[in-house]
């Protein structure tokens, strides 16, 4: 080993540990197409296991945020793993690509192996949960980057589609019905704002308030769902028009992203539950409804664009698959998003 790198700040021998303590939790994701791929310095995937006839490949890359200060705050990381996978692989979920494979990429201000191995045990899982291979990864050790303790994570995610069933908004119509999948809360979006208003308001992570069942700190690191396996089940039986991953922006910015020029989308607010953290925040701070469908999900993390006719169909498989969905809105001839009170004419922002 280096005493000369080390005396710089990198431990080359805490890096092999980490590599160690990582193996089992890469192994565990392995699946039909990736190959003997521990170790290697490129991941390969094998596309002809697919047996599509034209396949499209379809990618995404995302990071986790300001939510990691949080992370640091609590000492929790082993969720903000799937959040990164989370962020990536609901993205392409949206044209219809089941996931493949997923790349990670860690940078750190010191190589600590047990920390390293909670946050790849969380990507793993995050794999796992998407059906996803845990192709490759980097982990960069760079002092003086980074305070100590500290991290950044950045991921990238490959799907593949057969060409005819790619998913865009051509086929979505006026009338079209939008079901809502439910978020798990916060997701990775709006952590700015939640810090701010921790630290304005001197809130206590390890307390509970309100109706949350757990404390400020677990309530705000739940991690972000992931929605593969019931988008995949309504992919088989459901014509589906279009989708959406309600990321940061919220409603405003992320709808408009999955439908066609001159349409829009008319929302009833009301028509669906909404984890108390929403709630909360909002009250705390004193925040405009409109301005949180702006920043948060509001509690809906995913929307499925079909038919009207086949609305309660969707639904059902959307429950046997183990999530929450509800009929959340229609697609409209007046382009943008308008939110309403359920069962009224008032209209949000």
């Amino acid at each position: 080993m280096s005493k000369r790198y080390e005396a710089a700040g990198v431990n080359l021998e805490a890096g092999y540990e980490s590599v160690e303590r990582i193996k089992k939790h890469i192994l565990a994701t392995k699946r039909k197409g990736a190959s003997d791929f521990f170790g290697n310095f490129g991941g390969v995937f094998d596309l002809s296991t697919l047996q599509l006839k034209e396949p499209v490949l379809v990618s995404g890359t995302d990071g986790v945020g300001t939510k990691l200060k949080l992370a640091f705050a609590t000492g929790v990381h082993n969720t903000i793993g799937i959040d990164a996978v989370a962020m990536c692989v609901n993205d392409i979920l949206t044209q219809g690509a089941e996931p493949l494979f997923f790349l990670d990429y860690i940078a750190c201000s010191k190589n600590d192996p047990q920390q390293i191995e909670a946050i790849v045990a969380g990507v793993a899982q995050g794999c796992i949960e998407s059906g996803m291979a845990l192709l490759g990864g980097e982990t960069a050790e760079m002092p003086g980057m980074y305070e100590a303790g500290e991290y950044d994570i950045a991921g990238f995610a490959v799907g593949a589609v057969e060409k005819s069933k790619l998913i865009n908004s051509d086929a979505i119509q006026p009338g079209n019905v939008i079901i809502g999948l439910a978020s798990s809360g916060l997701h990775s979006n709006g952590f700015s704002l939640v810090r701010d208003i921790i630290q304005r308001h001197n809130l206590d992570l390890q307390k509970k308030y309100n109706t949350m069942e757990e404390s400020l700190g677990k309530t705000t690191l739940t991690p972000t769902k992931i929605y593969v396996k019931t988008v995949m089940a309504l992919m088989k039986e459901i014509n589906i028009h279009g989708m959406m991953h309600i990321t940061g922006g919220g409603f405003y910015e992320n709808v408009p992203r999955g439908l066609p020029d001159g349409l829009g989308a008319k929302f009833a607010f009301g028509d669906w539950p909404m984890p108390a953290i929403f709630s909360f925040l909002k009250e705390i701070d004193e925040i405009d409804l409109a301005e949180c469908f702006q920043v948060f999900n509001m509690g809906i993390g995913f929307m499925v664009v079909v038919p009207a006719s086949e609305a309660q169909q969707a639904l059902k498989i959307i429950s046997e698959n183990g999530e929450q969905g509800y009929i959340i809105g229609e697609v409209t001839d007046q382009e943008g998003v308008h939110i309403y009170e359920a069962n009224s004419s008032i209209r949000i922002g």
